[in-house]
């Protein structure tokens, strides 16, 4: 055998320490060369970028400077559409002229409810009417209520220049007094029904049962005859509305009237008429002028004529336990105070300033500052809940004594008290327990009640509206029912949250003809369209769920004020309070940018659409983003653009609505303008310019209340 092979070393070669200092070294120099080469790199990236930086500032200035060189020229042309807004208002206030004459020479017989004089002798005139007739009661009714919605509409669309303290005061207080009388009537009218029950007799169960009803009231009444325990509960079948009483009731000469109106006369005055608003003209020559002292705060005295009315003392209260409109004076002589500096630069300039406009909208953010908060939480809030449907007058009523046939003679005991309340549970005995009043009440199909309403009853000692007293609560959806139990009779109403379709989902402002336009307001519960064409403007639907609703209401031609009145009696209130600010999560603005869009959106609605954008979030206060496409035929597809805007300064942007953060780039080849309208100018065909132009002054000044009464850019 030959010799054997040696094994191979399994071991690596050891490397000697010069090779080993040689690599370090050689590894050293690679990495100093790859910092150099990345300091260099780093260097010219940064030289670059200071110098794209600086190309872009020379860039912006010689853009500013050209903004700055043609200011005063855009500002001088938008100063000339703005007129519009001044023929616009001279339009309505020759209009409410032309109104008062009108109603002079139709010698019809009824009043102007503006001069006292014919509206006091109206008003006693009715009150010595011993005619207690339940019909002409209710006829005279609705001649009442038109003379009170013509005094809430004088109130609310009547500039502050136009409308002297003195006749604010007396307007509220003919609206008081009218609204007593009204129901001193109804109660009259009832108590001539019941002194004729027998005449209402119902065949199966011997009481007397009564619907009567017309567009603006429904009274159910029942009296107990016969005074059976097994009758103790009855169904109004034509208004379907129910009770159950208790036993000691049903056997007792009592009558039940549940009353429902379809208007609220019992919650303060300063909810019935709200203040919108203020639909001044704004004028681009202060443009120039801005400052902070456009946007300061108003005086601790304009935050005190702002704020919500306070508790009326015994002496303000009327017989009734209604408000009287002493009360009211302070509050209701707000607009007039606010805008005594309005008035003066009216004077000197012939035209309104934006700055009251920007703070009266600062003011509605700051109003609540030194109120007191509601502790009791049985008390409503009706700054955050509202009324719905109307209310119901809920009563145990004495029975006055029968007519009593004698031969050919009807012979009645007249008493001098008048109808008369039956106390339930007894005043004799407050602490011993007594069993609750049961009571169904039909929902209205012209209301929106998008969650259960809060059942609260009025406290008229308090002057306000409570939830305590009220128990077992079951809302049937589907029937449209509410079914309740109380501890006493009392006047009631169904609250729903005035803030339930805020914030929006989205909003759009689209052309749709020659002074015409389309508001669309997209929220959680609703979609609603607004049809807007000259002057007037009407609800096109009101979509819930995939489904039509409120069609007694759409395809009526109004006005913005009685659109607004109308949507909210509904329960579909797309239109910011003075507090809504405090119960919705708002992408807040700075007025001056805020009314300035509105302004200079309305001026081109005619040919521009207009619609929500998401970075209209994250632009910050000072700025409004919203999308813009030219929009000259109905059916044309938007090719729609950003542009932001800051009250003095518009710009295009870079960004899309589908891009993944916000920049304020400019688009590429755009410049800078002082006013939207000008912006849009750059890229606007000579048809739309044309359409700008020439659109009439009534229209855009319609356009421009919606979006200041819907506040789309800071609600959305």
């Amino acid at each position: 055998m030959g010799p054997k092979k040696k094994k191979k070393s399994s071991g690596k070669k050891k490397v000697s320490k010069a090779e080993r200092l040689r690599l370090q070294k050689e590894e050293e120099e690679r990495r100093l060369k790859e910092e150099e080469e990345a300091q260099f790199q780093a260097q010219q990236e940064e030289a670059a970028r200071l110098e794209k930086e600086r190309i872009e500032q020379e860039q912006m200035e010689k853009l500013e400077a050209k903004d700055q060189e043609r200011r005063e020229s855009e500002l001088a042309e938008l100063h000339s559409l703005e007129q519009k807004f001044l023929s616009a208002q001279q339009w309505k206030t020759d209009y409410r002229a032309y109104g008062k004459w009108e109603h002079y020479l139709s010698c019809d017989g009824s009043p102007d409810p503006t001069v006292l004089q014919e509206i006091n002798t109206f008003m006693s005139l009715w009150r010595d009417d011993q005619n207690e007739d339940i019909q002409l009661v209710m006829e005279k009714g609705e001649q009442v209520l038109n003379l009170i919605e013509k005094l809430q509409f004088l109130l609310l669309d009547t500039p502050p220049s136009e409308i002297t303290e003195k006749e604010t005061v007396q307007y509220q207080e003919s609206i008081l007094e009218l609204q007593n009388l009204l129901h001193q009537k109804y109660n009259g009218a009832t108590e001539h029904l019941l002194k004729t029950a027998n005449m209402y007799e119902d065949s199966e169960t011997g009481n007397m049962q009564a619907v009567i009803k017309d567009k603006n009231v429904t009274f159910c009444i029942w009296a107990n005859l016969k005074k059976k325990v097994r009758l103790k509960n009855h169904v109004f079948c034509e208004a379907q509305h129910g009770f159950d009483l208790p036993k000691s009731l049903a056997m007792s000469s009592v009558a039940v009237r549940i009353l429902h109106t379809y208007y609220d006369h019992v919650s303060p005055l300063w909810l019935q008429c709200q203040s919108v608003p203020r639909l001044e003209v704004l004028d681009s020559k202060e443009l120039t002028q801005h400052s902070k002292d456009n946007v300061e705060e108003p005086e601790e005295e304009e935050k005190k004529a702002r704020e919500e009315p306070s508790m009326p003392t015994e002496e303000e209260m009327c017989s009734d336990g209604r408000k009287s409109a002493v009360s009211f004076k302070e509050n209701s002589n707000s607009i007039a105070d606010i805008n005594e500096t309005e008035e003066e630069i009216e004077k000197k300039s012939e035209i309104l300033d934006i700055s009251s406009q920007v703070q009266h909208l600062l003011t509605q953010e700051e109003m609540n500052e030194k109120e007191e908060a509601i502790t009791d939480e049985n008390i409503v809030d009706l700054q955050q809940f509202v009324p719905v449907g109307g209310v119901y007058h809920i009563d145990a009523l004495q029975l006055p004594p029968q007519v009593k046939q004698i031969k050919d003679w009807s012979m009645v005991e007249v008493l001098d008290v008048g109808l008369q309340a039956y106390s339930y549970p007894p005043e004799e005995a407050e602490d011993a327990t007594h069993p609750p009043i049961q009571i169904t009440l039909r929902l209205s199909d012209n209301v929106m009640y998008f969650e259960d309403p809060v059942i609260a009853r009025w406290d008229p000692a308090g002057q306000q509206w409570r939830t305590d007293g009220i128990s077992n609560i079951t809302h049937e959806r589907q029937a449209k029912s509410i079914t309740f139990e109380m501890r006493a009779f009392y006047t009631i109403a169904l609250l729903q949250d005035a803030h339930l379709n805020m914030p929006y989902q989205a909003w759009e402002l689209q052309p749709t003809g020659m002074d015409e336009a389309l508001l669309i307001v997209t929220t959680v519960f609703a979609t609603i369209q607004i049809q807007i064409k000259g002057n007037q403007c009407m609800l096109s639907s009101v979509v819930v769920e995939e489904k039509d609703v409120l069609s007694y209401v759409t395809g009526k031609w109004l006005s913005p004020v009685d659109l607004r009145a109308v949507l909210k009696k509904a329960g579909v209130n797309i239109f910011p309070g003075a507090y809504s600010h405090k119960y919705v999560s708002v992408n807040k603005k700075a007025p001056l940018a805020e009314v300035r869009a509105y302004q200079q959106m309305a001026l081109v609605a005619s040919a521009f659409a207009f619609a929500w954008s998401k970075w209209n979030l994250e632009a910050g206060q000072e700025q409004v983003v919203f999308k813009v496409s030219e929009h000259l035929k109905a059916d044309s597809v938007k090719d729609w653009s950003l542009y932001m805007f800051n009250g003095q300064k518009a710009q295009k942007l870079k960004i899309t609505e589908t891009s993944e953060a916000f920049s304020d780039e400019l688009e590429e080849d755009s410049e800078f303008h002082s006013t939207l309208y000008h912006m849009l100018k750059d890229c606007a065909s000579k048809e739309a310019i044309d359409k700008v132009e020439t659109a009439n002054f009534l229209f855009i000044d319609v356009v421009y209340q919606l979006l200041l009464a819907t506040r789309v850019l800071t609600y959305s």
